[in-house]
């Protein structure tokens, strides 16, 4: 058992490989107040919300790692998925325009943002 908290983010990554995502988001949210200010724990928990279909709870998650680490493409590239599936348009495009301040050669980003613009 001391093994499990030694590593714990790597911990829920391996939960989450093995498809167990309730006992991820349950380990993380256990470790949540110890790695609260910790941009890839954030990462990690947004992502598992992410992948169970609950992208209101994973917003908070993705909002906090961007606070912690603006340039990010990966996790601005879910945080846009992430407003998309809340149907929040503007949202999604401020990240893809934040996404291409850093990579303006993004080309998902570019065709994403196009499209959201025609809308």
């Amino acid at each position: 058992m001391v093994g499990l908290f030694k590593h714990p983010k790597r911990n829920i990554r391996k939960l989450i490989k093995q498809g167990d995502y309730e006992k991820a988001i349950q380990l993380g949210k256990s470790l949540e107040s110890e790695y609260s200010d910790d941009h890839d724990f954030m990462f990690i928990m947004g992502s598992v919300y992410f992948l169970v279909d609950n992208p209101k709870n994973a917003l908070p998650y993705f909002e906090k790692a961007f606070k912690l680490n603006q340039n990010d493409v990966e996790m601005l590239r879910l945080k846009t998925n992430v407003h998309l599936a809340l149907e929040q348009k503007d949202e999604a495009i401020n990240c893809c325009e934040h996404i291409l301040r850093i990579d303006p050669k993004n080309h998902e980003a570019h065709d994403l943002l196009d499209q959201l613009e025609s809308l």
